[in-house]
């Protein structure tokens, strides 16, 4: 105060402290109002943000391609990556996931697998609840793709029969198209037929097997809405249970109809061998197409040898062709399987020989429907149960209608000796 009271400034006035709270305060709030703004607008963008999935399994997911199940196309398309499928509008009540897929087959082990055919390859596993099943796996180049795929599951997703395979569910994840069916304990007719370290079927139980794989062709044909040609009916697609009862199956060739439409005009598909003769003529596929190919059927059944032999002389290669030639009671006799050849009664041999014969005629209009056939191979059945195995050289023909057992004989005899007492009294 001195040194202001000597000079001649003129002393500062404090009136600035007294605003200084307002102007603090100003930018504080401006500050909040900024950082308020700023965070409302990080929020915003982070709620537009999709969230990362989280991947639950081993495998990662890979994008599904369309028109083609193996990524044959270089287009991927919107249907996403683990949840899209090639094949959205099927049954999704039957998609299985694929990791319970991968847990039921040790990661698609080798050692489960139990076969391999044109579509892929056939593990065995068992599903979280103990069920027991076959698992037929697509592969890139395999022949067949996604048309076979969907038949296969459309066409079962609407059958049910004792004798028709059953499918179980399917899968179509990352690029994957697996079918799930339920096992089949013996494999193929055909195993049974030519693999010697498999148990020989009987003649009855072949009987059997033919019973009931005609009788799932029936269905097939007239119980299915429109009914449905199988169109690749073979030994391998028979297949065998537990208890040896025959189911047919593999249906990714087959087709369907109207049921006032007497033929479906399609490209040849199917084994050969085993199509019938006007197919590669005209190209028109009837449920008599299934049957022609049953009666080579019947003839693997009774001789024990494949549709097509090569090795064989060139007469014999194709076994329909060769089986019309054979098809007197002499040659029968001479080329049937060996192994049963003393157990066949010679009536039921006959008739399952007409039964053959009847399928396999060149014009579809002289074959018989599969009802038909079924029931003439349960008369074939019956002979072999209820006649009297007669000796190898014996002609049976002329005794056909009135044979007996030999224990019903054995049992009437003393009513007849005691009938023969009281007419002719000695």
């Amino acid at each position: 105060m001195e040194m202001m009271g000597k000079s001649n400034l003129v002393p500062v006035t404090h009136k600035s402290n007294n605003m200084s709270p307002f102007i603090i305060g100003g930018v504080v709030l401006g500050g909040l109002v900024l950082v308020c703004i700023f965070g409302g607008l990080l929020f915003i963008g982070l709620r537009r943000r999709k969230p990362k999935p989280v991947e639950t399994s081993e495998w990662s997911p890979l994008p599904i391609f369309k028109g083609s199940s193996h990524g044959n196309s270089k287009t991927p398309s919107k249907e996403g990556t683990i949840t899209g499928s090639p094949v959205p509008n099927l049954n999704l009540g039957l998609r299985i996931p694929l990791d319970e897929i991968q847990l039921a087959t040790k990661n698609f082990d080798k050692k489960l697998q139990i076969g391999k055919g044109g579509f892929g390859t056939v593990y065995q596993g068992t599903l979280r609840n103990g069920l027991k099943v076959a698992m037929k796996r697509s592969q890139p180049g395999s022949g067949q793709g996604l048309l076979e795929f969907q038949t296969e599951i459309m066409v079962l997703s609407k059958i049910r029969h004792r004798h028709l395979g059953s499918l179980i569910g399917y899968c179509d994840e990352r690029l994957e198209m697996i079918l799930v069916y339920e096992l089949m304990e013996k494999g193929t007719l055909r195993d049974h037929l030519y693999n010697a370290k498999l148990p020989c079927l009987s003649w009855k139980q072949r009987l059997d097997i033919c019973i009931g794989a005609a009788r799932g062709l029936h269905y097939l044909h007239k119980g299915a809405s429109g009914g449905i040609i199988h169109r690749d009916v073979n030994s391998t697609n028979i297949l065998l249970d537990e208890n040896l009862v025959a189911k047919v199956a593999d249906f990714g060739l087959s087709r369907s109809g109207p049921p006032d439409q007497s033929h479906v005009s399609t490209g040849i598909k199917g084994t050969f061998g085993y199509l019938n003769p006007e197919y590669f003529k005209t190209q028109q596929l009837t449920e008599k197409s299934d049957v022609y190919s049953f009666g080579v059927v019947l003839l693997e059944v009774l001789y024990a040898r494949p549709a097509i032999n090569p090795a064989l002389p060139r007469e014999q290669v194709n076994l329909a062709e060769w089986g019309m030639r054979c098809k007197n009671k002499v040659l029968l006799d001479q080329i049937v399987d060996p192994s049963i050849r003393d157990q066949i009664n010679p009536n039921s041999l006959r008739k399952f020989a007409e039964i053959t014969e009847k399928c396999l005629q060149e014009d579809a209009c002289d074959r018989p429907g599969m009802g038909d056939v079924a029931w003439d191979l349960e008369y074939a059945l019956q002979l072999q149960q209820t006649a009297v195995v007669q000796e190898p050289l014996e002609d049976s023909a002329s005794n056909v209608n009135g044979m007996l057992s030999l224990h019903v004989i054995q049992h009437l005899l003393p009513q007849i000796l005691n009938l023969r007492e009281m007419i002719c009294p000695s």
